[in-house]
């Protein structure tokens, strides 16, 4: 599994909480629809005020072949568009990472 990690920083325009409804809501919609991608998730600071970054974005797909075919798709070139009208792209680490999964409980 291959999976895209991202610290995301809003831009200054908006609040903390105006980003997560964006984030969490509409561009989440959007973000699902991207080709093979197989997980996605979202985590929050519990102290927006003391962290260093608005959110972590995860998104697995089964390669690395797949991660760059979603980004080149349609829906890949529209959920980066609308990223960049509420993140500061850049402003925040980003790697792509192989994961290895040592306890899985559900």
């Amino acid at each position: 599994m291959i999976k895209l990690v991202e610290f995301l920083v809003r831009r200054d325009e908006y609040s903390h909480e105006e980003f997560v409804a964006w984030w969490q809501g509409d561009h989440a919609e959007l973000a699902r629809q991207l080709p093979g991608l197989q997980r996605y998730s979202t985590s929050l600071p519990t102290n927006p005020d003391a962290a260093e970054y608005d959110g972590v974005l995860e998104f697995t797909f089964e390669s690395t072949a797949a991660l760059e075919e979603a980004f080149e798709s349609e829906v890949g070139r529209e959920v980066q568009a609308d990223a960049a009208d509420y993140v500061d792209l850049g402003a925040g680490p980003r790697m792509i990472v192989e994961e290895t999964v040592h306890v899985h409980e559900e």
